[in-house]
């Protein structure tokens, strides 16, 4: 999406960057891991299918991503590459419907608050810059830790699918839930991406 592709999100732990061509061969690496492609419910690309995917996020009007970093890495180095520990992303479905995703792909920096930090920056982006009404979250039912984080975000699971072994959760953006947001990310900011 050209909309964020000009811009960063800088939070407490985590900065929020444009999915660009520098970033593919680290992602592609990162999504040679059975693991996380179970847990993203993802297949191996190619390098070169990566490039061709990465371009696509870039110019479609429905797909919002970000990459994110460590802030306390790239503030030690500034070197995205080094800080890179994750993505999340928006599909907008219509509506002013999106489904919301998230992964920290790196061991290190799970279970820190990394990402959900990430994702409560990326819902709040979604409700003030793109106007997303309603969210969903679709996770592998053996994804405990991201099932419970987005029912901590007042999601509510919706439905479960045995064949594809996932479950859906919906989360409507009410005032209360916007201002809840606002408190939650109260530090964050909007700044140039250069």
């Amino acid at each position: 999406m050209k909309k964020n592709d000009n811009i960063k999100i800088i939070g407490r732990t985590v900065i929020l960057v444009p999915y660009k061509r520098i970033h593919v061969d680290k992602y592609h690496e990162w999504m040679k891991s059975k693991e996380l492609q179970e847990l993203t419910a993802s297949e191996e690309l190619s390098l070169e299918e990566e490039y061709k995917m990465q371009e696509t996020w870039h110019i479609d009007d429905d797909k919002c991503t970000f990459i994110v970093l460590d802030k306390q890495i790239w503030e030690e180095t500034e070197n995205e590459i080094h800080a890179m520990i994750g993505d999340t992303n928006l599909f907008l479905l219509g509506n002013d419907v999106a489904e919301a995703e998230i992964m920290i792909a790196e061991a290190f920096a799970r279970g820190k608050g990394r990402g959900k930090e990430a994702m409560l920056l990326m819902l709040k982006y979604g409700c003030d810059k793109l106007c997303i009404k309603k969210y969903i979250a679709k996770i592998g039912t053996n994804n405990s830790r991201s099932i419970t984080m987005f029912q901590n975000m007042g999601f509510i699971q919706v439905s479960e699918s045995n064949v594809f072994k996932e479950v859906t959760l919906e989360k409507h953006v009410t005032d209360e839930w916007h201002t809840w947001l606002n408190d939650k990310t109260n530090l964050s900011l909007i700044a140039p991406y250069t």
